[in-house]
């Protein structure tokens, strides 16, 4: 494992949620939400911006596949953003299956009570979160077998 923070991203349409480790990667906190317009390259470009602003070793961003654990239309959106951010960074980037990441968010956000406006400003953060979480879990887990 290489020690320096991590970043997640749960890229959507209209909001992308961001997530991000400590350096001993032990800590995972909602970041931010940035507010997607649409445009590839400006929104390549405030991404590159917060993970310049961070410095993390590895981003890891949500991968939407369908029920069947395939990429549809959502999936190719985000691959191509995050083609589009390895052309402009180095930091390497992991995708990951996020299928229940909103869902499992959305049932945190309930059992916190946060409702309303409050629940669709940090849902994305929150997804974020469980993305970043579930793959240190996975990284865990590789290397707990490896031993």
């Amino acid at each position: 494992m290489i020690l320096g923070s991590l970043m997640a991203f749960d890229i959507g349409d209209v909001r992308t949620g961001i997530a991000v480790t400590d350096a001993m990667q032990i800590i995972t906190s909602p970041l931010r939400t940035v507010t997607m317009t649409g445009n590839l390259a400006k929104d390549a470009g405030e991404l590159v911006k917060v993970i310049e602003e961070h410095g993390p070793v590895t981003v890891v961003v949500g991968l939407p596949l369908n029920q069947h654990g395939q990429p549809g239309p959502q999936a190719a959106k985000v691959s191509a953003m995050v083609d589009a951010l390895r052309a402009r960074t180095t930091v390497p980037f992991v995708t990951l299956d996020e299928r229940f990441s909103t869902a499992e968010a959305q049932r945190y956000l309930r059992a916190a009570n946060v409702k309303g406006k409050k629940q669709r400003a940090t849902i994305d953060q929150v997804s974020a979160v469980i993305i970043l979480e579930t793959y240190q879990q996975r990284e865990r887990n590789r290397a707990a077998s490896q031993s």
